[in-house]
């Protein structure tokens, strides 16, 4: 007989296997599913990329024992045909007995309807178990979904006196390896990295992931009010979508960038800039999940006044800069303690010589 402890021991499966996933799946969510029959596992398989077969498929492919067998999925199953079929249909054909599920598919096109389709079939369905440990796994699916947003996260990298570069603009490196190959696992697990067109003009960065097992290049979007990009930027001949977002209607400009590659968007501004909640509003319409900002502190400080940032990430070094040295914020209207920023300390972790601090708003 199967316990509630058994349950959540599979069910942790599951969840790895989907992790597995994390660099590879977007836009889709990040699922994986175990078959267990007789508290044995017969099979696993986990959704790798867009377009391929969905977790209950690939766990489904691998045995011939699937009949009467519990299946652990980490999503709700689909109920519709896309460019796969429905993996509610294929545990119903496979005649499994029951199905375990993290969470319900937020996705209007699912949204309980894959579990009504399964218990209209006589399968017993139980939902919410491992819960909130799947909503972290897929939040960026989850905030597009609910919110029509992407999760947003910006990561920062600062000294013990918090700076984050020389005031001549020169900050490599201010972390160490460690924390610089943690990011790259940050950038690897995000649709669009993001930055502002002073900092492409400061450092000409790459943005792009390095990690040695497969991972998708994600989207380098470069807010660029007033066309500044140099068409000679290194980042497009990088492997990897760029995208420009401007709210200037200069198309000799628009016309040379996207002569060499660029692909540039025209988007509302406000005050002169692009409005920051019509950037995002925009993005999560291209179906972007999770953006990554890696921007300078005027971008920052914008970011910080908007509240639109779910989670800041901040790399702490054991340096000190000094204080001609450039701070995090530009926040030139916070003159008393009440007009203060409060961020909430969620995590905190030691990464090689360096200090890792996640803070949600």
């Amino acid at each position: 007989m199967i316990t509630q402890d058994d349950d959540h021991h599979y069910m942790a499966k599951a969840l790895a296997c989907a992790a597995k996933g994390r660099y590879t799946t977007d836009p889709n969510p990040r699922v994986g599913c175990v078959l267990v029959k007789n508290n044995r596992m017969i099979a696993e398989g986990w959704h790798k990329k867009a377009g391929e077969g969905h977790a209950e498929v690939e766990a489904l492919k691998k045995t011939t024992e699937a009949e009467g067998s519990t299946a652990y999925v980490t999503l709700e199953p689909c109920c519709h045909q896309g460019k796969t079929p429905a993996c509610s249909e294929a545990l119903i054909k496979a005649k499994v007995a029951r199905v375990v599920i993290a969470m319900q598919d937020p996705n209007p096109l699912v949204a309980g309807k894959g579990i009504k389709k399964l218990q209209q079939a006589g399968l017993i369905v139980c939902c919410g178990v491992l819960e909130q440990d799947a909503k972290v796994l897929n939040k960026g699916f989850i905030k597009r979904m609910e919110q029509g947003l992407p999760f947003i996260q910006s990561k920062l990298a600062m000294s013990l006196d918090g700076r984050t570069a020389m005031a001549s603009g020169e900050s490599k490196w201010i972390t160490g390896v460690d924390a610089r190959q943690d990011v790259q696992r940050l950038r690897a697990a995000s649709s669009v990295i993001l930055t502002g067109i002073n900092t492409v003009l400061e450092d000409d960065p790459s943005l792009n992931v390095r990690l040695d097992e497969p991972a998708l290049q994600p989207i380098r979007v470069i807010l660029d009010s007033r066309l500044q990009m140099p068409i000679t930027a290194k980042m497009v001949s990088l492997a990897g979508e760029c995208w420009i977002l401007s709210c200037s209607d200069d198309d000799v400009k628009k016309q040379a960038l996207e002569s060499v590659g660029f692909k540039v968007y025209s988007l509302p501004e406000k005050k002169g800039r692009l409005d920051l909640k019509q950037v995002f509003l925009f993005l999560a319409k291209q179906q972007v999940n999770q953006v990554l900002i890696e921007a300078g502190g005027i971008l920052n400080g914008a970011l910080l006044e908007t509240r639109l940032v779910d989670e800041w990430v901040v790399y702490m070094a054991p340096v000190i800069l000094g204080d001609q040295a450039r701070g995090l914020f530009h926040l030139p209207k916070l003159q008393t303690m009440i007009d203060k920023k409060q961020l909430t300390l969620q995590n905190i972790r030691q990464i090689g010589k360096d200090i890792k601090l996640t803070f949600s708003r």
